[in-house]
Parts: C-alpha cells; structure tokens; sequence
C-alpha cells in the first residue's frame, strides 16, 4: 500500500494504484502527523491473536464500505512501512531515485518519533540476524523476508526484490553477493514483534 500526505489529508492507494483510503481510515487519520509531501511505501497488517493475521487484511479490503468500518472497529490495523518515495526534508519527489540504503535510513528518521500504528519494518545486512528472523517469527505470522540490492532505487512499475526462502538462500543469494542486500522481515513492529495494543500503552507511558 502507498501511503501519501498530501496538504489536505492522506490518501492510501493499493498496488493497483485504486485508492482505498475509505477502508483504511485507521491508518490514514494517524498518517496526518507527517508532512506534506511525505510518501510512504508499506503494507496494511493486522493483529489477531498475537500473530499477524493475512485474512483479516484481505478481508476488510475487499468488504464494502460499511463493512470495512465495522472490522476496523474490531481489528484495527498497522502500517508496516518498508520504503519511503518521497519527503519535503529529504530531497522531495527525487528521494525515490536514491539508493535504498539512503531511503532506509530516512525511513527510520521519520517514524523516529511517530507512534503506531505507522511502524518502520525490521532491517538487516547480517546474514546471521536473517536467519534468525526467519526460524523465529513465523509463528508470529511473518512469511517471508524480503531481500533488496542495497543501491537500488526504488523500481516504479515493478519490484527488484526477492522474497526468499531459507531453503533455496544458498542459489538465490551466492555468499558473494550477500553483503549486497538488505533484508526486511514485515513484522508487527519496528523493534519487536509485540502487540500494537502493548506498544501504544508503552509509548503512553513514556
């Protein structure tokens, strides 16, 4: 999902590009502490019985409206940011162009100090990290770890990015070239996969 604050408000877009802001009310009101200009590239996950819950996404984002609403109420969602496009700080429209290294490192400056339910995804360049990511957060609901070459711009109109699995690693990735990607797990939050409900209380309490 694009996630882009415009100087009216936010508008969220599917891959698509249809816009679905209707249906994603609860993470497009809290958005609104970004600045213009500010576009984010992520995914819409939601939390279900202490793991990540894949149906509840697919089911509200095909529901009606009225329905959409209702399972907001029930099961609010989280914004798990993975890339960001664009911001007024950062060199605007032209930070898309940058290397993905620069772009992770103003993703996680400009979620520092924003509460959930907009969350930056874990990040890595150690092989040992991402295995252990990968045997350990399944039973949380993550799928799958994502690999991205780390001076790559972000791929307008396509994906240069691997979801890859621990069992064909060794083909897919050559140790070679490892120190050249930069793996993401989409989790439930930036430091640790815990409930959002847990962490809103716990930034409360700061």
């Amino acid at each position: 999902m694009i996630l882009r604050r415009t100087e009216d408000g936010v508008v969220c877009y599917a891959r698509t590009g249809r816009t679905v802001t209707s249906h994603w009310m609860d993470l497009a009101v809290p958005a609104r502490v970004l600045p213009p200009g500010t576009v984010l590239d992520g995914d819409a996950v939601i939390w279900h019985d202490r793991r990540m819950d894949f149906g509840a996404v697919q089911a509200r984002a095909s529901s009606s409206l009225d329905r959409a609403r209702a399972l907001a109420d029930r099961l609010p969602a989280s914004y798990m940011a993975f890339d960001v496009l664009a911001h007024p700080d950062h060199g605007g429209d032209a930070l898309a162009a940058r290397p993905y290294t620069e772009r992770r490192t103003v993703l996680v400056v400009v979620l520092a100090d924003v509460d959930p339910p907009l969350q930056s995804v874990l990040a890595t360049v150690d092989q040992d990290t991402t295995l252990q990511w990968y045997e350990t957060l399944q039973p949380q609901g993550v799928e799958d770890i994502v690999a991205k070459p780390s001076g790559s711009a972000y791929p307008f109109g396509g994906r240069t990015v691997w979801c890859v699995d621990c069992t064909i690693w060794w083909t897919v990735l050559k140790r070679s070239t490892w120190g050249d990607r930069h793996f993401t797990a989409r989790v439930a939050l930036a430091e640790s996969p815990r409930d959002p409900e847990e962490a809103r209380r716990a930034r409360a309490d700061e």
